[in-house]
């Protein structure tokens, strides 16, 4: 295995950041934390970068124990934290060469492993990086993680705050697996999960599910409603007072909505909502997301 997590805890004092955390990744494999900010996503990378000592459990990192081998992992993994973190004062070029040198290589030695990347950033070569577009500094923050040629790449959130190049980076992320590199990727995004190979779950500190993006939708359990009405804010309230409902999540344009009877019965939700005084009512059942997932085991 690329990455081997068995019963992984961390406390910040009174705050449990992870709980008991065991999972698996193997080699050349593209796998997703999934959850909000505070699920300990990146206490768990800190972790696995040799950056944090857990207080419980073992973990290793490309065949090495990231407590007792940690100058080993640091040779083959490459970290691009969630805030960008290279120095604004360089350039583009110096910052790549910078890190190139600590590793004791140089850009054109392993051009070809950051070519797709760094073409799009070389035009501007000679520009600080604090003066670059949040897009093109994460272009950068990549290209610099992967100057060494890692074994497992870990990419903390990479894409927040960067909406519009966000799958223009997932893409190039496909690519970088063609390439022999195992990669750990941790979002927010529930529609970047699918793009994922497998994921976990994450929820204050303790991971509820992993599986295929697939297999996770497939398990949800109920069947799940499209609801729509001419006053969403009157909607959801009718909803979540309807004596028959089990959840009541806001999704696009609509409500997902599932029922706690063993057979749901349209007609008189519709007949209920009208009678607060909705109207334009469309009851649609739908495909359960991951999003629908998540809430549902975070319930």
């Amino acid at each position: 295995m690329s990455i081997s997590v068995k019963h992984i805890s961390k406390s910040y004092k009174d705050v449990k950041a992870l709980q008991d955390i065991s999972f698996e990744v193997k080699p050349n494999e593209l796998f997703g934390l999934i959850g909000p900010d505070g699920a300990g996503k990146t206490t768990l990378f800190r972790i696995l970068t040799t950056l944090l000592i857990a207080d419980e459990g073992d973990a290793d990192v490309a065949g090495y124990d990231v407590v007792k081998e940690y100058k080993s992992i640091r040779n083959h993994v490459g970290y691009m934290p969630g805030r960008f973190s290279l120095y604004q004062d360089l350039t583009v070029e110096e910052n790549l060469n910078f890190f190139a040198t600590i590793f004791g290589t140089t850009i054109e030695e392993n051009y070809d492993l950051i070519k797709d990347i760094y073409v799009q950033i070389e035009p501007f070569k000679d520009r600080r990086a604090g003066k670059l577009s949040g897009g093109m500094k994460q272009k950068l923050a990549l290209s610099c993680a992967l100057i060494h040629k890692p074994k497992v790449l870990f990419l903390d959130e990479p894409t927040t705050g960067v909406d519009p190049v966000r799958k223009e980076f997932w893409d190039m992320l496909k690519r970088l697996q063609q390439k022999d590199i195992t990669i750990l990727v941790s979002t927010p995004y529930m529609d970047e999960a699918a793009l994922c190979d497998r994921i976990a779950l994450m929820q204050d500190g303790k991971i509820m599910e992993i599986d295929t993006p697939s297999a996770i939708v497939k398990h949800y359990p109920k069947a799940i409603y499209n609801v729509g009405a001419n006053n969403m804010y009157g909607l959801i309230e009718s909803l979540n007072a309807y004596e028959h409902r089990h959840s009541v999540f806001p999704f696009g344009e609509f409500v997902h909505y599932t029922d706690n009877r063993p057979e749901f019965d349209a007609t008189s939700l519709k007949r209920y909502l009208e009678a607060q005084n909705l109207s334009d009512i469309h009851i649609e059942e739908t495909q359960a997301t991951i999003e629908d997932t998540f809430m549902e085991l975070a319930r």
